[in-house]
């Protein structure tokens, strides 16, 4: 991979191309949506085998597609997969209620699909968020039109391809290319049923806007900047792997990355003192080698975003304690890439803006706490509510904690795990609606109630 070298081209897609990707997603929803629930299992079950059959061509795709580790992109397509294969099996178990009224009189539910659904995905994770969104989606029934960030738009046409090898309808799951403009005709096309995104908080006001308009549901997985809270009880090495885990994954650009790192003032210096070391020995380079832990981050203009929060950091008081340079990999091919060394700020305080503002990098802010009381009115006091995290052996603590914080998504003793099988989303400004677990099938199917009267009907009038 040579950085800043350009891999491919791709059309961005107009109205016309938004139109015909909605129309043939709506055609092939007519089929889908009459097939019964196992039908639809067994099909997502074969593009689940698809996947984790290719998975080394697959990973290698999205590390060439976003910069960070083959070790990393293997990790996301396992994911991808597992996702996949968890939706099949609920697929075949969706199913109403059956309520008995009066005199033999009954209701019942049904649960059925919204239709063409859209899907927006970010550059972090491309391949992972789409089987994040498509999965539950398909399984309720739904067609889907992908639109991937322009920064990472070729692992999706793949997964777009496998679909298609595993026997959807054509065009049941449809990407289409672009920037903003493309996203507007999405959200504005009126055979649109529903609209889940995934990206900045900014561009999620503007979808929640758009889809007003149509009274459209939305699901916004947004930004965050999570808390990770060190109590002094902790198991000291679980907790500074905990600290890398919740801020290096993916070059730092994970928005439930726990960086506000607050560490009970006891154990301060001490944890402060492995994390520095260990941050130092990450491995920065060329993501396709094997022993590479941290590979490029997106592109130049992000780089040197998360380079002035640095500069500004330090202009605000805040103490570099290691790493926050560019980084330059000894082979001549990658020396204009956009690496950085992983880095740590000490001497943090809350009105900072390296601790206020999402940096989307990796910049840990490490901040000292006496009292739990304290840290939680202070891990709280901030508009974003995705993750958080806590490091105790004391289970009773654990759990008061996590209970107190507001956010959709908490994290016992570990971090930045993120199993299918649990909902995932946050509180606040970090959106709503969840993604993966049965709670998604809320947001991908409609209810509609049946009242069923077996005797005359007794008139009013």
């Amino acid at each position: 991979t040579c950085p800043g070298r350009v891999i491919s081209k791709l059309i961005c897609s107009g109205e016309k191309e938004v139109d015909l990707a909605v129309h043939s997603a709506k055609c092939a929803f007519k089929i889908w949506s009459q097939m019964s629930g196992m039908e639809r299992s067994r099909v997502l079950l074969e593009a689940a085998r698809i996947i984790r059959e290719q998975r080394e061509e697959i990973a290698t795709l999205e590390t060439i597609n976003n910069g960070k580790s083959i070790f990393e992109a293997r990790v996301d397509i396992d994911i991808s997969w597992q996702c996949l294969e968890y939706y099949a099996g609920l697929a075949g178990s969706l199913a109403g209620e059956h309520i008995q009224l009066p005199g033999g009189s009954f209701g019942y539910t049904r649960r059925e699909p919204l239709g063409v659904c859209v899907g927006i995905g970010a550059w972090n994770y491309p391949f992972q968020i789409a089987c994040w969104k498509s999965a539950p989606a398909l399984a309720c029934g739904n067609a889907m039109v992908f639109k991937p960030s322009p920064f990472t738009p070729i692992s999706v046409v793949r997964l777009a391809e496998i679909f298609t090898e595993a026997g959807v309808p054509k065009g049941l799951f449809n990407v289409v290319q672009g920037g903003a403009a493309t996203g507007q005709f999405l959200c504005h096309h009126p055979d649109v049923a529903k609209i889940s995104f995934t990206g900045s908080v900014p561009t999620g006001v503007k979808i929640m806007e758009m889809a007003a308009k149509g009274i459209k549901p939305v699901t916004l997985e947004l930004g965050g900047k999570s808390p990770l809270i060190i109590f002094s009880d902790c198991a000291l090495e679980n907790a500074v792997n905990g600290a890398l885990m919740a801020n290096f994954l993916t070059q730092g650009e994970v928005c439930c990355n726990g960086t506000r790192v607050f560490v009970e003032r006891k154990i301060l210096d001490a944890f402060t003192k492995e994390v520095v070391k260990r941050t130092q020995k990450i491995k920065v380079g060329d993501p396709l080698l094997e022993d590479t832990r941290m590979g490029a981050l997106i592109n130049r203009p992000h780089l040197d975003r998360v380079q002035g929060f640095i500069k500004q950091a330090k202009e605000q008081g805040a103490k570099v304690l290691c790493g926050g340079d560019l980084y330059v990999p000894d082979d001549p091919k990658l020396k204009n890439g956009y690496y950085m060394q992983p880095c740590v700020l000490g001497n943090c305080t809350d009105d900072m803006t390296c601790v206020k503002e999402e940096i989307f990098g990796p910049v840990m802010s490490i901040l000292p706490f006496d009292t739990e009381e304290e840290v939680l009115e202070r891990a709280n006091n901030t508009k974003f509510g995705l993750a958080g995290g806590v490091f105790t052996r004391d289970i009773q603590k654990a759990h008061r904690v996590v209970a107190a914080l507001k956010a959709g998504m908490c994290f016992i003793n570990n971090y930045n795990i993120s199993p299918v099988e649990l909902p995932f989303g946050g509180y606040k400004a970090s959106g709503f609606g969840r993604e993966n677990g049965r709670a998604a099938i809320e947001y991908y199917s409609q209810l509609k109630t049946v009242c069923v009267e077996m005797g005359d009907v007794e008139s009013v009038f």
